[in-house]
Parts: structure tokens; sequence; C-alpha cells
């Protein structure tokens, strides 16, 4: 199996930590994402995901008045860019998340969802087969 490279996410939407639940889910509505990086360009605090918004409205706060900082997960799950496939999925499922974010050397590049590594996998069996279409055709 390939390396992850390809599908890492580089233009990643990152918040303030001082902003609403609200805001940071306009700004996931807004751009067709999943999951949102708290922080800044030189440190990573948090993050938040739709699952996180779903717990908050299950507990019946009110995301207008909640800041990110109050519920955003700090246990954040690291891969690489030259993890597998297969490693990325270990550690989704070990650590139960559908999100990774992407440490080069010591520094955030990115991020790669559940969605991205499965769409990674179809472009490997799809591939895989092409060839072995070829082989059989001769």
């Amino acid at each position: 199996m390939a390396d992850i490279s390809l599908k890492v996410e580089r233009k990643v939407a990152i918040v303030d930590e001082n902003q609403t639940v609200l805001e940071a889910a306009a700004v996931m509505v807004e751009r067709y994402i999943g999951s949102i990086v708290i922080g800044d360009h030189s440190a990573v605090r948090g993050i938040f995901t739709e699952r996180d918004l779903m717990r908050l409205v299950a507990h019946q706060k009110n995301p207008a008045q909640t800041k990110l900082k109050d519920v955003m997960r700090t246990d954040l799950v690291r891969a690489n860019p030259t993890d597998s496939v297969e490693q990325c999925l270990n550690l989704m499922r070990t650590h139960r998340c559908r999100h990774l974010l992407i440490y080069e050397s010591g520094k955030f590049i990115g991020i790669v969802s559940l969605r991205d590594l499965a769409s990674q996998m179809l472009e490997e069996k799809e591939s895989l087969i092409r060839e072995l279409t070829k082989y059989i055709a001769g």
C-alpha cells in the first residue's frame, strides 16, 4: 500500500479557541468539512468535529454561547504523511476517531479523514483491477 501523502488536506480550517461552536460550525458548513483545527499557524491546541457538535447538542448546550476551548478535544491523534492507509486506519480504530492530524518533522502540515483513506483504498483497488485485466487480456 502507498503512503497517504497525496490525500493529506493541507488547506486546513484553523480557528481560535475563543470562537464559539456556532462560529466553528458555520465555517465547517461553508467549507463542506467535518472537522476544524483549533489554534493558530504556530500551534495546534485541539480539534472539533461534527461528532463533537452532535454531542454538544445532545447535552442541550447552546452552540452560540459555548467556546471551543471548553469542548474541543485535546487528545490529538497524529500521523505522518509517509504512513500507510493501514497504519492510519489502525490509529483511527484504536483512538475511535475519523480524523488524523498530519505532522512532518514535528510540524503540523494538514489533516486526513476516514473518507480520504477510503478514497485512496478504492483508487488502489481500481488500479490493481486495471493492471490485472491488462495482464489477463495479454
